[in-house]
């Protein structure tokens, strides 16, 4: 029977953590809604895209740094505390931003601000791993994914309402500043780090309750049910021992390439192409998140009604998002909004789910308790190397030779990505059938 001092708990913690990492993002999203805004104050000092691309190439980087070593540090010392210090410091990093200018102290300033960043998901990996039982784990950690998507999408609509209204009356003319994005962000992020001080927990045990067992197929066996601390060594062996875990990082790779240019370039490319406003650009850019959220949502219900077969769900959703980059890639959108954001919102339903799992409910199978955020940091660094060419890289491709060039390479990383997809498919349903004949053997001894 569960026990409800347990689930109200439980609660309690989903709830902080979908808070604290939507946060994250309020001090994540600003730098891409108020590129429009940026582009336009230092064009006559011959800022370009190409410029801005760079600045967020530097963050992405250091943001994959930090990943692998606060990947490690969450396993070493907990969830919470890494967590918070790392919302926080985000917070002031933001506001140095703000008080800048010229790209070598926005590119420094936002390297700083996306390695505390790199803080957040990882513990919240580990936090969740010693909280929620395993047929919950692909549900909780979709859930748990909307903080990064409707964070994205609040953060758009947020500080876009902030833009449209500097733009629509002249007392209000201050807040169409790219500045003053940043300091609404940085208040916002610290008023929320602040509300969620007290209600997040490490573990059950803190508020006298068992902690929940982890996937029996972790690559630790036994061991994997423990959250002890180990050698770096007996940590990362077995990791890296695992044909799975090599799948995981290579699709984290393209996935993530996608995922980033669009995070980034939207609000640019609706403006520029779409021929909106900055501050309309903003919010409408908020689409791409926001079916993002529907696609996770969908994709952990029935990853957790197939038993936790991650792949098929990943697999197809792959080959469709390949297939909706070509046809973004393809069409004329100059001038019609409309159609660009219904595309854009294809690519954000295809590519979500599988995203999702990849440094989700994937981290918590394949680490267990004893290296979840090991897994998340390591898979998701990966992810980010190969995201560091959706700033300065897409923004050269974008300005020489147009967006329709750009999304048609990103069409081809993702026919690529979807063969490492297979591959996974195919080794993690041979590891869960053997499980289940396992358990059925176990059951007929019994009987």
């Amino acid at each position: 029977m569960p026990d409800p001092h347990l689930a109200r708990w439980q609660r309690k913690t989903a709830i902080s953590l979908f808070a604290g990492y939507a946060g994250y993002y309020i001090c994540r999203s600003n730098l891409s809604v108020a590129t429009p805004l940026i582009l336009a104050e230092f064009a006559d000092q011959g800022i370009t895209k190409n410029d801005i691309g760079f600045v967020a190439s530097v963050g992405v980087g250091f943001y994959a740094l930090g990943k692998i070593s606060n990947g490690l540090l969450a396993d070493q010392l907990g969830g919470r505390q890494l967590f918070l210090f790392g919302l926080f410091a985000s917070v002031v990093c933001t506001l140095v931003f703000g008080i800048g200018a010229g790209i070598t102290m926005f590119a420094v300033t936002w390297a700083f601000n996306r390695f505390f960043q790199s803080m957040g998901w990882v513990a919240l990996v580990k936090t969740a791993s010693r909280w929620f039982p395993v047929s919950r784990h692909a549900t909780i950690m979709a859930i748990l994914s909307l903080s990064f998507l409707l964070g994205d999408a609040f953060a758009r609509l947020y500080l876009g309402v902030f833009i449209w209204l500097g733009e629509s009356f002249s007392a209000l003319e201050f807040l169409k500043d790219w500045r003053a994005v940043f300091f609404i962000a940085a208040a916002t992020s610290m008023s929320i780090g602040l509300a969620i001080r007290l209600s997040l927990k490490s573990d059950p045990s803190e508020v006298g309750a068992d902690e929940p067992a982890a996937n029996p197929v972790n690559v630790y066996g036994e061991d994997g049910q423990s959250s002890d601390n180990v050698s770096l060594r007996e940590r990362l062996l077995p990791l890296f021992s695992s044909p799975l875990f090599w799948m995981i990082c290579l699709t984290n790779l393209g996935l993530t390439l996608v995922r980033e240019t669009f995070n980034f370039w939207t609000p640019t490319f609706l403006v520029e192409v779409g021929k909106l406003g900055p501050g309309d650009a903003a919010i409408r850019s908020l689409l791409f998140p926001l079916v993002g959220a529907v696609s996770a949502i969908l994709g952990g219900t029935i990853s957790d009604r197939l038993g936790g077969r991650h792949g098929r769900v990943m697999v197809p959703s792959v080959l469709c998002l390949t297939v909706a980059l070509a046809v973004l890639a393809s069409v004329d959108l100059s001038g019609r909004p409309t159609m660009a954001l219904f595309l854009i919102s294809t690519v954000s339903f295809f590519l979500i789910a599988p995203y999702s799992y990849l440094s989700g409910v994937m981290a918590l199978d394949l680490g267990g308790k004893r290296a979840s955020s090991t897994v998340a940091g390591l898979s998701d660094s990966a992810g980010y190397l190969g995201a560091i060419l959706s700033g300065q890289a897409v923004g050269v491709i974008a300005e020489r030779y147009g967006w329709s060039t750009a999304f048609g390479a990103l069409s081809g990383v993702c026919a690529v990505t979807a063969v490492t997809a297979i591959i996974y498919w195919i080794i993690h349903e041979r590891m869960m059938n053997r499980e289940t004949l396992q358990e059925e053997s176990h059951e007929s001894d019994s009987a």
